[in-house]
């Protein structure tokens, strides 16, 4: 893998109390560019979100650790670091411009692929907010070097 790498994140939640899923059942998806790095068996990537409407950046890291661990780590306009673990349930604050958040995470199930030019990640996870189910949720991550765009038409 390079390290100039396109990061493709695509999220669903479908919330505990109604039952409804994000707004017409569609994922949130977000591609951008991103750096990677392996070091000690560990794979990182890093890149910068921008969030509609406030000033400033979100740098985001994420550690993939084997096939049992991802971790998400924020620092900046909003800051968390969210670990995700096979069949455990991790706690972590979540501070954004509005407050701040007790997040659980509890990872129902986890796959990560690794080949040379890409790995993928799929995540599903219970969210609570302060001890309160909030939602059910999924999320896939596709990072790849540019060059090998997995999704591109030849």
């Amino acid at each position: 893998m390079t390290k100039d790498v396109l990061v493709s994140i695509s999220g669903m939640h479908m919330d505990v109390i109604s039952g409804m899923t994000d707004a017409e059942n569609e994922p949130i998806e977000v591609v951008t560019p991103a750096s990677y790095y392996l070091r000690n068996g560990k794979h990182y990537v890093i890149y910068e979100e921008v969030m509609e409407g406030m000033p400033g950046t979100i740098k985001n890291k994420i550690k993939i650790s084997g096939t049992d661990s991802v971790e998400i780590m924020k620092t900046g306009i909003s800051n968390a670091h969210m670990i995700f673990e096979r069949n455990k349930k991790n706690l972590t604050y979540y501070q954004t411009p509005y407050g701040q958040m007790l997040v659980g995470v509890n990872t129902r199930n986890m796959e990560v692929n690794v080949t040379d030019d890409n790995i993928g990640v799929s995540v599903d996870y219970e969210l609570d907010i302060n001890h309160e189910p909030l939602a059910d949720c999924s999320i896939k991550m596709e990072i790849y070097s540019k060059g090998s765009d997995p999704f591109e038409v030849h």
